[in-house]
């Protein structure tokens, strides 16, 4: 069995610190999904500890194709913190991160609280509101590698994140075409339809294994429904920006160098 505190621990430092570490797969060996969100959980308990709060939860493996990339005949989920949040338009420091990616997205508020198996009008009485919005996503090991269990483990490598105008709860958000552009170039062009063929089911399927882990969605929590494209790179960029047709823009810029 892992010890979860001392990887949860070593997670937790290589984020704070912004620096890459092996895969826990590569040194302990297979690591199994229940002892993964163990670990996960204790390394976002470290963070609640030291003042930020829960917020969401975000959806990851949310493509047909990168399921069966990654052997699963399910989606990964992960803890949005307090410190993960950038406001719509604001800058964020490249030194907080190792080797960013950035994903578009979309994103719904709850205004009731979610847990386990749910309809799809359950899910959708429980919206308070959709956006489209934009994940950056930082995975913690040497090379952006990991194994199922690593990536796990380091909260669905989910980093930061940034929604746009919140809209009604009633807005389309099933087949909504995305434009990502990073420094102004056109990096990645999708629909919304490319997470689980329609994003309320992503928000079913967080419910249900949130649930499962005894986490209930709650009111006022921001759920990132998965990516709506492949993720791309920022590497030295100064601008990331998504167009979202009737969702409307949202964008970040980044600030100096990396760590």
């Amino acid at each position: 069995m892992a010890d979860i505190a001392a990887i949860a621990a070593r997670l937790d430092e290589a984020a704070l610190g912004a620096r890459a570490i092996a895969q826990i797969t590569g040194q302990e060996g297979e690591l199994p999904l229940a002892e993964a969100y163990e670990i996960q959980r204790a390394a976002i308990d470290r963070r609640l500890a030291r003042g930020a709060t829960l917020v969401g939860v975000k959806m990851g493996f949310t493509s047909e194709a990168k399921m069966i990339q990654m052997g699963l005949k399910d989606q990964i989920w992960g803890r949005l913190t307090s410190d993960m949040v950038v406001v719509n338009g604001a800058a964020i420091e490249r030194a907080r991160f190792i080797h960013p990616r950035v994903e578009p997205e979309v994103a719904v508020r709850l205004k009731a609280p979610l847990a386990g198996e749910v309809t799809r009008a359950e899910a959708l009485a429980a919206v308070d509101a959709v956006a489209a919005a934009l994940e950056i996503i930082d995975s913690r090991y040497e090379n952006f590698r990991f194994a199922l269990g690593d990536v796990v483990a380091d909260n669905a490598s989910s980093s930061a994140f940034v929604t746009g105008p919140w809209l009604a709860p009633d807005t389309d958000v099933s087949d909504v075409a995305m434009t990502m552009r990073v420094d102004g170039e056109l990096v990645e062009t999708g629909t919304s339809a490319a997470i689980l063929g329609d994003p309320i089911r992503s928000l079913i399927a967080a419910a249900r294994l949130a649930g499962a882990a005894g986490l209930v969605l709650q009111p006022g929590w921001t759920i990132m429904l998965g990516g709506a494209t492949a993720a791309a790179a920022i590497g030295d960029a100064r601008s990331v920006s998504l167009d979202a047709g009737h969702l409307g823009r949202v964008g970040f810029t980044i600030e100096g160098g990396a760590a």
